[in-house]
């Protein structure tokens, strides 16, 4: 039995979240593009609170997942000289500081949703599930950092190579779930809330990430100018 869920879990269930992930997204990009969208409501909130909540929750939680893909699908550190130690040291020590960034911010995001009347009327159960859900999914990741740091501290990072190993292993669909069996329990929790931000993705206001309007760096700017009515 045991085997078995770990097969459905790490072998099935990448997958079904991945294609959920993929097919959702274009479904209800082409069915409900006026629900595409952050459903942003800064305005309902202080300009300060709001720039130090945004600001941490995006810093962290993008500079986390540029750290997973390149530690866990590159040989970036490698290439550029670092051993299997020095990677997971580099490695816990970005994890650790964006992962307290990213909880200050989402922690003050989520009271804002839930003190703030006007901003708690506005927001849909989504809105505060996804973020929940997220920030329960960075929790089990700073746990991680209890046996990560250890290992380090020790230059015992199987585990570490293990889950790179496994995390190749489906990026190349060939799962092989049977690498992690034996990994301690809170990197296969985290892992599991992990894959199911990618299942309920389209389903939340996460789907604005696809069209991040990176064109306005670039774009002309606009002139405005008022229109003066003439005086008689």
């Amino acid at each position: 039995m045991i085997w078995s869920w770990n097969y459905f879990f790490f072998g099935v269930y990448p997958f079904i979240a991945g294609t959920t992930f993929l097919v959702g997204s274009a479904i209800r990009y082409e069915r409900e593009q006026y629900g595409w969208s952050s459903f942003s409501s800064q305005i309902l909130a202080s300009k300060r609170y709001m720039m130090w909540a945004s600001n941490l929750w995006h810093i962290g939680i993008l500079t986390l997942f540029l750290g997973h893909f390149t530690g866990f699908l590159t040989n970036i550190l490698e290439w550029l000289g670092a051993d299997p130690v020095e990677h997971q040291w580099i490695a816990a020590s970005a994890g650790i500081t964006a992962g307290v960034l990213a909880m200050i911010g989402g922690l003050m995001l989520l009271l804002r949703r839930l003190l703030d009347p006007k901003v708690r009327y506005a927001s849909r159960f989504m809105d505060i599930f996804i973020l929940v859900w997220l920030l329960i999914t960075l929790s089990f990741g700073l746990g991680t950092q209890f046996i990560s740091v250890p290992d380090a501290v020790s230059g015992h990072v199987q585990n570490m190579q293990i889950l790179i190993q496994y995390v190749r292993s489906i990026a190349t669909f060939q799962p092989d779930p049977a690498l992690i069996r034996t990994i301690p329990i809170i990197y296969k929790i985290h892992m599991f809330c992990g894959m199911t931000v990618f299942l309920l993705f389209p389903f939340s206001r996460l789907v604005h990430i696809w069209t991040v309007p990176l064109n306005y760096a670039i774009r002309p700017y606009q002139l405005v100018r008022a229109k003066i009515r003439s005086v008689i």
